[in-house]
């Protein structure tokens, strides 16, 4: 029994670092809480504009990939700080690598966003 308890604990622990590491995030940096405002925005364009099922999923997981891509970019722009703060090719090629796939991704969801509302709206 204690075991259980244990490993219940361990896991609800980890949830508590993850909503740690959005906080910490948010808090620091600009980009996300611009990814925030996108997606309450796309959030309030789905209820508005009654959206189909399979369109939520797609605005859902276009907005989740987003702040995936955001979130790991942070991590290794910070992890590849901690290691040196001495221009290097390697850790600059890194970190715009990272910042890379967060641009890529926001203009797959910027693309998707249009797909999807643009011809709701011109309805309108």
């Amino acid at each position: 029994m204690i075991e259980k308890r244990t490993a219940l604990s361990a896991f609800v622990r980890g949830f508590a670092h993850a909503f740690r590491g959005i906080g910490v995030s948010l808090r620091t940096q600009r980009n996300l809480r611009i990814h925030a405002v996108a997606t309450l925005v796309a959030s309030g364009l789905s209820f508005w504009l009654d959206i189909a099922t399979w369109e939520w999923c797609a605005v859902l997981l276009a907005c989740g990939a987003v702040w995936t891509a955001e979130l790991l970019n942070t991590a290794i722009e910070r992890l590849a700080d901690r290691v040196t703060l001495e221009h290097e090719d390697i850790i600059r090629d890194v970190k715009d690598a990272a910042a890379g796939a967060v641009l890529i991704m926001s203009i797959a969801a910027a693309a998707l966003g249009m797909i999807i509302f643009l011809p709701k709206l011109l309805q309108l």
